[in-house]
């Protein structure tokens, strides 16, 4: 009787673990744009679209869908609008020059705006050590306020935080979804 509950318990355990890798590793669920999710964080200023436009990506490649609050999740990372993310290279903190804009976007806000408070999230991509990826992360937040400090903004308005790899946006395996992770994100302090 011992023995056969231990197959028993071996079986299930065994049953368990197949159905918890198996739709561990499924992909994500497809979300409804509509639907309510973090609003005070996610909203967007509005912004016009044409059927068949395409919308930039993070190092100006084509958009991935051609639907706009699908592409407008993606490529604006957990920023709060009407500020931009910043993208980087592969281990990377430097400010890319195809990045410039968003940068000089965001600090005339905060100089149009100045009882507004951001904080900068550097995120990485999933590739490296976690400990490797937070200080990979802070670089990339110092280096967005340094930049928008340069620019006249004052440094009590800037707080910066790494979360490394821990909170992707895209988590797919591959360039263009590792490219959308290496982000500073801008959240405006409520």
């Amino acid at each position: 009787m011992k023995m056969e509950m231990k197959r028993i318990l071996s079986a299930v355990a065994i049953a368990c673990a197949v159905s918890l890798f198996a739709f561990g590793c499924a992909k994500p669920v497809k979300v409804d744009p509509g639907a309510a999710t973090e609003p005070a964080v996610t909203e967007r200023a509005p912004t016009t679209w044409e059927p068949g436009q395409t919308w930039p990506g993070p190092a100006g490649e084509e958009a991935l869908t051609d639907t706009p609050d699908v592409e407008l999740a993606l490529l604006e990372g957990r920023t709060t609008g009407p500020l931009f993310p910043v993208y980087y290279d592969f281990d990377r903190s430097n400010i890319r020059g195809d990045q410039e804009e968003r940068l000089i976007s965001n600090g005339n806000y905060m100089i149009d705006n100045p009882r507004v408070r951001v904080r900068i999230e550097g995120n990485t991509d999933e590739r490296g050590t976690r400990e490797y990826n937070m200080a990979l992360g802070e670089r990339r937040a110092m280096s967005a306020r340094k930049y928008l400090m340069d620019m006249g903004v004052a440094a009590g308005r800037l707080e910066t935080i790494s979360y490394g790899e821990e909170r992707p946006i895209s988590f797919g395996q591959d360039e263009l979804s590792w490219s959308l992770n290496r982000r500073a994100d801008f959240v405006i302090l409520r």
